[in-house]
């Protein structure tokens, strides 16, 4: 008989259950096994604290995001479940391995502590310096249970007698401070000793009163004043559970930490550390006490985070270490990062070394230009202890793959320096494979971009003063993220922001959180059009009809803005940042490309109103479902009307208008579409096969190239080398997506364009396309319960690979071609079936289930009388 097991069982998109906020979470579990057979019906076995047990069963197929068959959670109330299965050959599961599921403080009125404030101000124009806070408690009996729950206005870290309370970086994260402010839950029970205890804190600027944005930034965005916001409860072995009363007893002195920016770095004197601070017994007589700060308001949420913390996920080594201008060593990792440096130093008192940080060299130099007014400089001063001392940054983050330490005492060596790699500590989902060594450095590329700026929201880049939540930028680029990392969460809470900041009338900032710095407050087309794609596309990847509900009047108010600005039945005037950064703009003015502007705000309200639209009709609202449709209707015939000339060709022919026009489906008369493809082609061709796209053409323009059968044009333009290319970056060492196509020249020198990043990840979106067409993977149904795997191989590739953990467990698709031979191996998860199209001249589709599969087709030119012949071999299925 067939052997299956429950395995990966988890709770919403978190990876873990302590402290979430929802009453009633919701599962999903994947099933691993040697046989092909599907789930029936499943159980969920409960467990409380005083071991009481209850089992619901539910004879349904589903398994992700199955809703929660028990009565709603209490604040603080911890279960655990397990789960098994029936499946449909009568095989029955053993029970799961255990999740403890442990709710936060779901009420406010659970919050019994009070926002304590240090008065530690240093002006309004450079970096502020650090609190050190101070509180202790004492437990007279074994503590068997402790929690401690905390956030700031600020970013805080926290010791309990002088341990670290956990391993989140940059925490609360950033959120639109006055609508949201997520909290982090703490299991501190290993950390209390029996007697007296101390907690630490130290509190800095952070997102909240330290410098934002470009032009200078702005001070004091959110509040004029820091504070931290700490909650402990503990239970004893005795049963008693109390709320500790460590509020009134806190104290705040100076630190070491002289100042600390986001973007300028920190300053760091090991020589004003007090010895012991954080510890219980230690003297703070002299130390001030905070002041209280009132109970948070109703309008800025309290609430556990959906999105995984930042971590420290990975730690780099030197690639080589050399010396460089007089009293410098530079150090290069290899790998263009966001995090921070670690060092290991010995040498006297007040001996201080400094730690610069660039992304690229020019001139043999490292080039701090494109970091605009953002120093990214930390400063350490010795204590000078004879054992040597370890110090890394609290309070900043870095984009950099090149540091120069300045006035290093003696000898550096590899283990005296390293690269901490930070962002949101995502699970990797997906992988990618091909015969071309340049396009796979460009995909790994795309993931290093990826994971520079996702550190707590989708942000442009890791590096310069700005570093804000672009939302064009992650509305091309949602499909890709979600297919290399389960990124769900982190997306969830940020969508959950725009909606907040969105205006009444519907208008979506350029970037959420909004920080107004000197750009323009007006919306743009393809930037706002984020309210609407990235709830779709987490809704297609995942399966989860909840973010559509929950960003539905979000989704509804943005298009009803963009229907609100058209004249005539179009968008013909207002702000638009169009085709932005196409490489025919100047280079000073980058919205300025080929593209009517217009002409793109007009083709994404179409594809906004039709995608609001099925919302509408999936959450049962046939009122809005019907406006919609007539909205999209109207606009795509006015679209043509406009831009369509009688000879079916558009007005403004451009590479991006045309692939609007072929992806966004503009074009309804088939002879349109046909000529419109011949002249993408052809002016791809005329282009000798360079990028001719800015933001808005380059994540589609290969499909629409594929749509239009020019599959080996659509090559051609992928695996091109010369600038402008998405290979010519990777030609010239590049490890991270640019934010220009030529960032840097051919001579090595960098672009005089003021806005040059080496780390964004918006042109990176053409790994979608690598993923779903060449490699053939991709979801057909939601959440991948049917899946689609198509590929198309080309005539340059000799085989492609993609791999992906879908909500179901892992699927695969893997190719490879011998001359006209072609072998396609799949891996299909258990509960998921998929659909098969060879890339032969014919069009059939093989339906197979779970399992391991091998089809094989002999590939023909498309213009020979023969049929290519195809056949399938289905070999033992192989657990996922």
């Amino acid at each position: 008989m067939s052997q299956y097991i429950v395995a990966r069982l988890r709770v919403e998109h978190r990876p873990d259950a302590l402290g979430i906020q929802n009453a009633s979470p919701r599962l999903s579990w994947c099933i691993e096994g040697d046989g092909a057979a599907s789930q029936r019906a499943y159980e969920v076995r409960m467990t409380r604290a005083d071991s009481s047990i209850e089992v619901a069963r539910i004879e349904r197929p589903e398994q992700i995001l199955v809703r929660w068959p028990f009565a709603a959670l209490n604040s603080r109330e911890a279960v655990t479940v397990d789960v098994r299965v029936e499946l449909t050959d009568g095989t029955v599961t053993s029970w799961s391995p255990s999740l403890t599921i442990e709710a936060g403080l779901l009420d406010a009125s659970d919050w019994k502590a009070q926002f304590i404030s240090p008065s530690l101000t240093a002006g309004h124009d450079a970096p502020r310096p650090a609190a050190l806070m101070r509180t202790e408690f004492r437990s007279d009996d074994h503590v068997i249970k402790a929690r401690l729950y905390a956030t700031a206005h600020g970013i805080y870290s926290m010791t309990l007698n002088g341990v670290p309370v956990g391993d989140q970086e940059l925490t609360p994260g950033w959120t639109s401070y006055g609508h949201r402010l997520r909290y982090q839950v703490y299991d501190v029970t290993q950390l209390i000793a029996v007697g007296d205890n101390a907690i630490g804190a130290q509190l800095a600027d952070g997102w909240y009163r330290g410098r934002l944005g470009f032009h200078g930034g702005v001070w004091d965005n959110y509040g004029t004043h820091v504070a931290l916001l700490a909650q402990l409860e503990f239970e004893t072995a005795d049963g008693t559970r109390s709320v500790v009363p460590i509020t009134e007893r806190w104290r705040f002195a100076p630190g070491p930490v002289l100042a600390a920016g986001l973007y300028d770095g920190e300053t760091f004197d090991a020589r004003l550390e007090p010895s012991g601070w954080d510890r219980a017994g230690f003297d703070d007589s002299g130390w001030q006490v905070p002041h209280l700060v009132e109970a948070p308001s109703q309008t800025a949420r309290l609430e556990a985070s959906v999105s995984p913390p930042v971590r420290v996920v990975e730690v780099l080594a030197p690639v080589t270490i050399q010396p460089a201008s007089p009293g410098r060593v530079r150090v290069d990792f290899g790998q263009n990062i966001a995090g921070r440096l670690a060092i290991r130093v010995r040498g006297e008192a007040g001996h201080t070394v400094r730690l610069h940080h660039a992304e690229v060299l020019e001139h043999g130099e490292l080039a701090v230009r494109p970091l605009r007014t953002a120093p990214s400089v930390d400063s350490y001063t010795l204590r000078g202890d004879p054992q040597g001392e370890s110090w890394t940054p609290t309070f900043s983050i870095h984009g950099f793959r090149y540091a120069e330490l300045e006035n290093w005492p003696g000898t550096i060596g590899r283990d005296d320096v390293q690269a901490l790699v930070m962002h949101t500590d995502m699970e990797r989902t997906g992988w990618f494979d091909s015969s071309s060594p340049l396009l796979d450095r460009l995909h790994e590329n795309v993931v290093w971009s990826m994971r520079g700026n996702f550190v707590d929201l989708p942000t442009d880049c890791p590096q310069r003063d700005e570093r804000l939540g672009w939302t064009g930028d992650i509305q091309v680029f949602a499909p890709a993220a979600t297919f290399l990392y389960d990124c769900a969460g982190l997306l969830d809470n940020w969508l959950q922001d725009l909606a907040a900041e969105q205006s009444a009338d519907g208008h979506v900032p350029n970037f959420v959180p909004w920080i107004a710095c000197g750009f323009p407050v007006e919306s743009s087309a393809a930037w706002g059009d984020a309210a609407t794609i990235v709830p779709w596309v987490l809704y297609e990847r995942t399966g989860d009809a909840e973010v559509l509900q929950r960003q539905y009047i979000s989704m509804a108010r943005w298009v009803d803005h963009l229907a609100a600005m058209a004249d005539g039945g179009l968008i013909r005037s207002g702000f638009q940042l169009g085709d932005w950064l196409d490489p025919a703009a100047p280079s000073d003015s980058p919205a300025d490309g080929v593209t009517d502007k217009y002409l793109v705000a007009n083709a994404y309200l179409v594809r906004s109103a039709r995608i609001v639209a099925e919302t509408a009709r999936i959450l049962g609202n046939l009122n809005d479902e019907a406006r919609y449709r007539e909205l999209a209707t109207q606009t795509e015939n006015a679209f043509r009307s406009e831009y369509v000339t009688s000879e079916g060709r558009l007005s403004n022919e451009t590479v991006t208008s045309i692939s609007l026009a072929l992806t966004f489906d503009l074009l309804q008369v088939p002879a349109d579409r046909a000529h419109a493809g011949e002249r993408l082609a052809g002016l791809v061709a005329e282009g000798g096969y360079r990028v001719q796209t800015g933001f808005v053409g380059t994540p589609i323009v290969c499909d629409a190239l594929v749509a239009a059968g020019a599959v080996d044009t659509a090559y051609r333009l992928l695996l091109e080398e010369a600038c402008p290319s998405w290979l010519y970056p990777v030609t010239m060492g590049a490890t991270t997506i640019w934010e220009r196509w030529d960032s840097m020249l051919p001579d090595g020198s960098i672009n005089p364009g003021e806005m040059t990043s080496f780390n964004h990840y918006a042109f990176g979106a053409v790994a979608d396309f690598m993923h779903r067409v060449v490699a053939g993977l991709a979801p057909a149904s939601l959440g991948y319960r049917t899946i689609r795997i198509a590929p198309k191989p080309g005539k340059v590739l000799r085989h492609a690979s993609a791999r992906l953990r879908t909500p179901y467990g892992v699927a695969e698709s893997r190719w490879k071609r011998r001359d006209n031979d072609f072998t396609l191996d799949i891996l299909i998860p258990i509960g998921t079936s998929a659909e098969i199209v060879l890339p032969d001249a014919g069009a059939t589709v093989h339906h197979l289930e779970a399992g391991s599969h091998r089809l094989t087709c002999s590939l023909q030119d498309s213009a020979s009388a023969n049929r290519p012949t195809c056949s399938t071999e289905l070999t033992a299925p192989n657990s996922p």
